[in-house]
């Protein structure tokens, strides 16, 4: 390993210890969801490990414990995810033209909001993948042992205990939703009528399972606001 690397590795692990710690706040509360439609310890574990998003998990979670079908599972969690398509693309524009295969697939796989905005951060013209090894290493155990240790904590606390708990994911929400919904209108805008549509669906077509409803909702209020309400490149810095 050269001087290079070991220096970005090591940055990579000091910046993706806080990440870390935060996921691990973050995964407790999905252990917590996670043991409520019956899951084990390990199976919250794997689960974390290989989908590292809150909202997709936590949707995930919900269809599960519906009983819904494989497909389903699939889909919610594809449309749930979908934002980091967008952030590989960029993160992609990052790379050396010369960087193997198998180090763009390490860090796709780990493309999370908090360790895409590390990177996009850092300088220098090109991503050195050493740096994202470094917050992988430090970022993405925190959310699995998180999960583990939320649904093991499940048997070990009072029922007021775990409801309180579980509160903390929705709040986690809230604070993802609330600073853009106040910046940007056409988001806050479109957070209300994703409510007031889930309500309706949910009243009015009762038969359709949660994940579905979702699904549809999820993509018809986002291209409808994608539609009516483009960003153009000159608003884009001042909508992020």
């Amino acid at each position: 390993m050269t001087l290079e690397n070991r220096q970005a590795l090591i940055d990579g692990l000091r910046d993706g210890t806080p990440i870390g710690l935060g996921y691990f706040v973050v995964g407790f509360s999905l252990g917590i969801v996670a043991k409520y439609v019956g899951l084990s310890p390990l199976q919250g574990f794997v689960i974390s490990l290989l989908n590292n998003a809150s909202a997709g998990e936590f949707a995930a979670f919900t269809v599960i414990g519906s009983d819904a079908p494989y497909l389903e599972i699939a889909l919610i969690t594809l449309v749930a995810n979908a934002r980091y398509v967008l952030m590989s693309a960029v993160l992609s524009q990052k790379f050396s033209p010369d960087a193997p295969l198998y180090q763009r697939i390490f860090i796709g796989f780990a493309v999370t909001d908090e360790i895409f905005g590390i990177t996009i951060a850092r300088g220098g013209r090109w991503l050195n993948p050493y740096y994202n090894y470094g917050a992988m290493l430090t970022a993405l155990p925190g959310w699995s042992l998180g999960t583990a240790c939320g649904i093991v904590a499940w048997n070990f606390f009072s029922e007021a205990a775990v409801s309180a708990l579980s509160v903390a994911l929705y709040g986690m929400f809230l604070a993802v939703i609330i600073p853009p919904a106040r910046k940007d209108k056409v988001i806050g805008g479109s957070v209300v009528v994703s409510f007031l549509l889930s309500y309706l669906a949910a009243e009015f077509f009762p038969d359709v399972s949660a994940g579905n409803r979702t699904i549809i909702l999820t993509i018809l209020i986002a291209g409808a606001a994608a539609i009516l309400y483009p960003v153009k490149e000159d608003d884009d810095d001042s909508r992020h």
